[in-house]
């Protein structure tokens, strides 16, 4: 993963360590055929690959168990990331990817929400019932409209069709989709 680095040094056992928002986060080098391997199984479990090597730890590691938290954490900051990512191909004028990082800060999000409530969501019907659910729970209509936009960015990076102005709108309303779930994740 790729965070903001606050502080980077050595531990006891000398390996790179860096401090991200106060938590203690490492590198780990692996060959591009593994990460490769790992994007795949990501791309079909419709996860990210982040979240595929902590369940590959969490099963094959006897005793290896996830907190809760750090799950909501790694959500938090995936959603982070791809939106600052969605900036940076706004930038350079790639609607395309600009839109499909949105729809993965915005899926990222729901998640964070969702690990807070104990609930682990896998695939899109489980992230649409999820934003429904809590739509329907915060009579926030506008929650699931703003959903709405998030997925036809997520469609565009198929079809590619939306001009690069209706991309940032949809950019625009995916980051007032993801503050409005700040507010129920907090």
């Amino acid at each position: 993963m790729r965070f903001l680095v606050h502080f980077r040094s050595r531990n006891r056992e000398g390996d790179l360590v860096e401090q991200v928002r106060g938590r203690e986060v490492s590198t780990v080098l692996l060959p591009g055929t593994v990460y490769r391997r790992l994007d795949e199984i990501a791309c079909n479990k419709d996860i990210a690959v982040e979240e595929v090597v902590l369940e590959a730890l969490s099963s094959w590691v006897k005793g290896f168990e996830f907190d809760p938290k750090d799950k909501r954490d790694l959500h938090l900051e995936l959603s982070r990331k791809y939106l600052r990512e969605a900036e940076e191909f706004l930038r350079k004028g790639d609607g395309v990817q600009a839109g499909e990082k949105a729809w993965g800060a915005a899926a990222q999000a729901v998640k964070v929400v969702a690990a807070k409530r104990g609930k682990e969501l896998r695939g899109h019907s489980m992230l649409w019932e999820f934003v429904e659910e809590l739509s329907t729970e915060l009579n926030d209509e506008e929650l699931l409209t703003l959903w709405h936009v998030a997925n036809s960015l997520h469609v565009n990076f198929y079809e590619s069709w939306a001009p690069l102005h209706a991309v940032e709108r949809g950019v625009r309303d995916v980051e007032k989709f993801i503050e409005k779930l700040n507010v129920v994740a907090s």
